[in-house]
């Protein structure tokens, strides 16, 4: 479910956003980018430089494909707000990252529950430059092809866990790496201000892991070494999951989500 709508692309792919959307785009800019600068760890950092976003408006997709294209071979491409697990892997294995093409109002400014342009584009893309987060992102999208559709939620945490909200090392310091860190005032700054868990990055533990997306996450995992998570792009991910499944969920760290009436 969503609350908000798409929004249509012309034959070239442009968007036309209000002036009140390149306005929230801006504002977002201005203060994630100390944010970001601060937090956030160097393959984002050199992958949002290399990307020189428009901090005044919201970036075009067929802009940003271009320079992605002659980097890595990806492309962005907007959906609806929403898209089946069966959908986003399809698209990572074929390079395409999917691109929710509308920006969250003021109201959810420092925090959305799902993606919005400015989660997509200034979260994901920076990592999508370097081939090795962006083979990695590939090799999620192929597992997910080749496994089965009740696997799909399982094989997803290992993108969630590292790729949305993964952290790294760097100097002895923890680093935010994941897209949704970098795209969210609020939970940037819980992630690394000691209240959450933090666990070493092991590929079973994260795979047996559940989560929520309307929280800020009370479990993160941490990367010391990149070279681990570009490893768990070679190993039978598909085994993985079934190791996973056969030990079964973790329990949550968090409560159970109120139903609505």
């Amino acid at each position: 479910m969503t609350s908000y709508a798409a929004k249509t692309p012309d034959a070239a792919g442009f968007i036309d956003y209000t002036a009140e959307e390149d306005a929230v785009w801006r504002d977002l800019v201005a203060r994630q980018w100390p944010m970001v600068q601060r937090h956030a760890a160097q393959p984002y950092l050199r992958g949002l430089e290399v990307l020189d976003m428009t901090p005044d408006r919201v970036p075009q997709c067929p802009d940003l494909s271009r320079k992605l294209a002659a980097l890595t071979g990806w492309h962005v491409v907007p959906v609806p707000a929403l898209i089946s697990f069966g959908r986003f892997f399809s698209m990572l294995a074929d390079r395409k990252f999917p691109a929710a093409s509308f920006i969250r109002s003021r109201k959810d400014f420092d925090y959305i529950e799902e993606p919005d342009i400015f989660h997509e584009i200034f979260g994901h893309t920076p990592l999508l430059t370097d081939p090795r987060f962006a083979g990695f992102s590939q090799a999620i999208g192929r597992a997910g092809m080749a496994c089965a559709r009740e696997d799909h939620a399982w094989l997803i945490r290992l993108y969630w866990f590292s790729i949305e909200f993964g952290l790294t090392v760097e100097g002895g310091v923890t680093k935010t790496l994941g897209s949704g860190l970098a795209s969210s005032p609020s939970e940037l700054v819980w992630a690394v201000g000691g209240g959450p868990e933090l666990r070493q990055f092991d590929v079973i533990d994260i795979l047996r892991t559940p989560y929520r997306i309307d929280i800020h996450q009370p479990v993160y995992f941490v990367i010391e070494r990149l070279d681990d998570l570009f490893a768990a792009a070679e190993r039978d991910l598909l085994a993985d999951v079934a190791t996973a499944r056969r030990l079964g969920l973790h329990a949550p760290k968090y409560p159970p989500k109120e139903m609505r009436a």
